[in-house]
């Protein structure tokens, strides 16, 4: 499966993804993804081995004209209630998005992420989206507001992802967007 847009395609992880991907997880920009760091170029290669047809929610966020992996896209399902009965719903999905720290500010972000929550809502079936970022992550806020999202709150000192200076996790404030599918159309 992949996503065309006017100047990305996005597409599966391939193996020979490894040298891109390694460029911009060697040192995540948000603490949210400091367990996806790559230490190395070999331990980047052993990642792109596991992400070979891992799933058709995860994408690479490639240059249309150069093929070049500029980020990543993906989304992971939330039932609504595992409780309810043997066959729960997964209509609610959160995406993340991550891109080479080169690359942003030019609607890369944006242009991926429109054709990501059309492909949510239209081909898996998504009824609500909804995204967690940093408080301090201000682009990724306004790239939710731009995609019609509304924010529905703040969880102060809801997670942490790092450790402080003396070992102790450091909590973060996070801000939770949303968009339903019937405000998407």
């Amino acid at each position: 499966m992949t996503i065309q847009t006017q100047r990305l395609v996005l597409r599966p992880f391939l193996e020979t993804d490894a040298e891109d991907v390694y460029e911009y997880l060697k040192n995540p920009p948000v603490n949210c993804f400091a367990s996806m760091k790559l230490d190395s170029l070999e331990q980047a290669r052993e990642e792109m081995k596991k992400r070979v047809g891992e799933s058709d929610a995860l994408f690479a966020i490639t240059l249309k004209d150069v093929g070049k992996v500029i980020g990543e896209i993906g989304a992971a399902s939330q039932i609504e209630d595992p409780h309810a009965d043997a066959d729960p719903v997964c209509d609610t999905l959160s995406p993340y998005w991550l891109l080479n720290e080169r690359y942003q500010g030019k609607g890369y972000a944006f242009e991926a992420a429109q054709s990501f929550f059309d492909y949510l809502f239209n081909e898996k079936g998504a009824r609500r989206i909804y995204a967690y970022t940093e408080d301090y992550n201000l682009s990724s806020q306004h790239l939710c507001e731009k995609l019609g999202m509304r924010r529905e709150g703040v969880f102060l000192e809801f997670i942490s992802f790092v450790k402080n200076p003396d070992g102790t996790p450091k909590y973060e404030n996070t801000v939770q967007y949303a968009i339903l599918r019937k405000e998407w159309l």
